[in-house]
């Protein structure tokens, strides 16, 4: 049975394609199901046409980057792969599955990510149902500075386990760096699971690859020229939030609104000095097993502001001071989270250490210097030729010295007009605005949250889209920190914007945020929420959109007149179809 597909000449955009792809991909698992009852057993002469489904769970579009490689993987192997999203996958048909692949990210400190959660929760109950039938393996990519490192991967592993089914391969743990060691895993696990599976291991034809166009990812970055660096916060305002334009004229690259962009930073130039002067190296050092000189490789490969915890762990075993010792040795990591606040690479080496840190071992306790992700804040409907980014320049004093965010400092204070800092596209397909443009918006963006809202709202002018537009935004001080100003009211004033709701959390005695806007518009929320509407978080994960999403409950509780548990199904819903998304850092 071929799989289904929708040609690229199609007549549909690139939302309606991704959901009529995820629509043919289940009715082609269903019938594939059906199939595979009649085929004849592995061994007696089965077709090498046995599917094998990549899941994925994905926050910011990494592991749904991952199982799209899987799935070149599998054909190479004679495999059939069908790839889906977590979140999309219907827990009867899941459960008739033979051969499942899970890809999964992290989200947050151990958390799944948010189009896996409802699988999780499904899998997780007692009336999961039971699995023996299955042959599984698990690709986790996490964070090693997070705490939680990979442990949607971990939980999900274990779980399948728990109900019966099979691991084919071992489950993969991977940092931020995942590309090398998710390949070598790929690689390996395809024969296990052909084998598993009774295919002849035929090499199935498949499409030419599609040449590697710069920017396209972070191993193959695109200069791109600053065009605008321009300060939206006021000159009172306790933060400095910028706007940046840069020039995609001659790159060939698209982007849709609700991606981010990739920056590829540059360490500041000053914390280098300092740590090759702690080291009692040069510049020019050289570095046993690299063609790059110690100054370069501190400059441009390593981070060096946020102590990678192998440096933690060798500092703790070789330095007399008694607190980071104490707070390892208990593995208190609120105690050690406390204790790193405001703390580089530098700090640590400055400490009393009993033994002397070689160049070469020290290098090999860091960890490679990642790029930094934000969400686009422009059309390219609106502009096809730039893309825009909404960043707060991180800056503090700590420790006797002024110190900053790696990347948001880099932007703002030393990427000059006319330079070309790296960057790439990172799609995000599960952040989007809806095809149907009929369909009302509800948007909570506060602070740089706005970004992907300033989009999608250049993206509904851009298209003639009739639906409803609402933005919640906020912000410290309306006088200071109003970004974006002109633009949101001019846009409430020609009705693109049909309600804007402010919240400036310190003009008044009490404080109110954008949460607390919800609940005083409950009613007439609830009520955009029946008629069909769309609802959008950004910004910072931690406080603000659990908050809003404890709101969003309370509104559906309280104005849909239901109970918890009810109020509970009917977001639960919301998500099922995908109404409800969040852009969550």
């Amino acid at each position: 049975m071929k799989i289904p597909y929708i040609p690229e000449d199609a007549p549909f955009n690139g939302d309606q394609k991704y959901w009529l792809a995820g629509f043919l991909a289940g009715l082609h698992s269903r019938l594939l199901v059906l199939e595979d009852k009649q085929q004849p057993a592995a061994g007696t002469g089965a077709a090498a046409t046995t599917q094998l489904h990549i899941l994925y769970g994905s926050q910011t579009g990494n592991a749904e980057a991952l199982a799209q490689t899987a799935a070149k993987s599998a054909r190479a192997k004679g495999l059939v792969p069908v790839v889906q999203a977590l979140g999309d996958v219907d827990l009867d048909v899941f459960a008739t599955m033979r051969h499942v692949l899970i890809v999964t990210s992290t989200y947050g400190e151990g958390e799944m990510p948010d189009n896996a959660q409802l699988f999780w929760d499904a899998i997780s109950a007692s009336t999961a149902p039971r699995l023996e039938q299955m042959h599984f393996a698990v690709l986790a990519i996490g964070d090693t500075g997070y705490d939680g490192f990979c442990q949607a991967g971990k939980f999900i592993d274990m779980r399948l386990e728990q109900l019966g089914a099979k691991r084919v391969v071992d489950r993969i743990d991977c940092d931020i760096d995942f590309e090398e060691p998710s390949s070598e895993w790929l690689n390996s696990s395809m024969p296990q699971f052909a084998a598993s599976a009774g295919s002849s291991g035929t090499v199935l034809e498949s499409a030419p690859e599609a040449p590697v166009i710069p920017g396209s990812n972070k191993s193959n970055p695109y200069a791109a020229a600053l065009i605008t660096n321009k300060r939206l916060s006021g000159e009172q305002s306790a933060k400095d939030i910028r706007h940046f334009e840069f020039d995609l004229s001659d790159s060939g690259l698209k982007y849709e609104a609700g991606d981010a962009l990739g920056v590829i930073p540059v360490n500041e130039p000053s914390l280098v000095s300092l740590l090759l002067t702690q080291l009692n190296a040069d510049y020019e050092t050289p570095v046993p097993g690299f063609d790059r000189s110690l100054g370069d490789l501190l400059t441009y490969q390593f981070e060096i502001s946020e102590p990678s915890r192998k440096l933690i762990e060798w500092v703790g075993q070789n330095t007399t001071n008694q607190e980071l010792r104490h707070v390892l040795q208990h593995d208190d990591k609120d105690a050690l989270g406390v204790w790193l606040w405001g703390k580089d690479t530098l700090d640590l080496l400055q400490l009393e250490l009993t033994r002397t840190l070689a160049v070469p071992e020290f290098v090999a306790l860091l960890r490679p210097l990642q790029h930094r992700a934000y969400s686009i804040s422009s059309s390219s409907k609106a502009h096809p030729d730039q893309v825009h980014l909404t960043v707060a320049s991180v800056r503090y004093h700590s420790g006797g010295r002024n110190r900053g965010g790696v990347c948001s400092t880099y932007l703002a204070e030393r990427v000059r007009r006319g330079e070309k800092p790296a960057i790439f596209i990172s799609p995000n397909k599960s952040f989007r605005v809806p095809a149907n443009n009929s369909a009302p918006l509800i948007m909570v963006g506060p602070g740089t949250g706005i970004a992907p809202f300033r989009a999608f709202l250049q993206e509904r002018q851009a298209t003639g889209a009739q639906g409803k537009n609402w933005l919640f935004f906020g912000d410290q001080h309306q006088e200071h920190d109003f970004i974006y100003q002109d633009e949101l009211l001019a846009w409430r004033d020609n009705g693109l914007l049909t309600r804007l709701d402010l919240a400036f959390s310190r003009d008044q005695e009490k404080k109110i945020y954008v949460q607390s806007r919800m609940l005083e518009q409950g009613a007439e929320l609830y009520a955009w929420l029946q008629e069909g509407a769309y609802f959008y978080v950004c910004g910072d994960a931690s406080r603000m959109a659990k908050d809003v999403d404890n709101a969003l409950y309370e509104v559906v509780r309280q104005f849909g007149g239901l109970s918890t548990e009810r109020a509970a199904d009917y977001v639960d819903q919301l998500k099922k179809e995908k109404r409800y998304l969040r852009d969550v850092y």
